[in-house]
């Protein structure tokens, strides 16, 4: 099982229905949602719509999401120690995964924001 998220906006191009536009697109395994909830970012990463207030922009994710980062390589230890144990994602992998996706945020303010699980 994965999360998957992705930036978009709609765009009128004149035709019948806007036009979905993705601007970022990632997946990540749900394995590492331990971390992220010891990291403070598991609602807004996995469950944005469920945020209070939801998340629907990118904007609203960039300080949950640099804090997050921040926890992370503050006590790099202590979310290493929350590895899956069989090997599906991990602190190497997850911290670089989500310095992308805040960055994908900061570029992209205006953005929509959707997550898949």
């Amino acid at each position: 099982m994965s999360l998957d998220v992705d930036l978009y906006v709609m765009v009128d191009s004149g035709a019948t229905e806007p036009m979905r536009v993705e601007l970022f697109d990632a997946n990540y395994t749900h394995n590492c949602n331990k971390m992220a909830e010891a990291a403070g970012i598991y609602q807004c990463v996995w469950r944005p719509e469920e945020c209070d207030p939801p998340i629907n922009l990118a904007r609203q994710l960039i300080e949950p999401l640099r804090a997050g980062i921040k926890q992370m390589e503050d006590d790099p230890a202590k979310f290493i120690d929350l590895n899956p144990a069989n090997g599906w994602g991990s602190y190497e992998t997850f911290l670089p995964w989500l310095r992308e996706y805040l960055q994908a945020c900061i570029e992209h303010p205006k953005a929509q924001v959707r997550a898949c699980r």
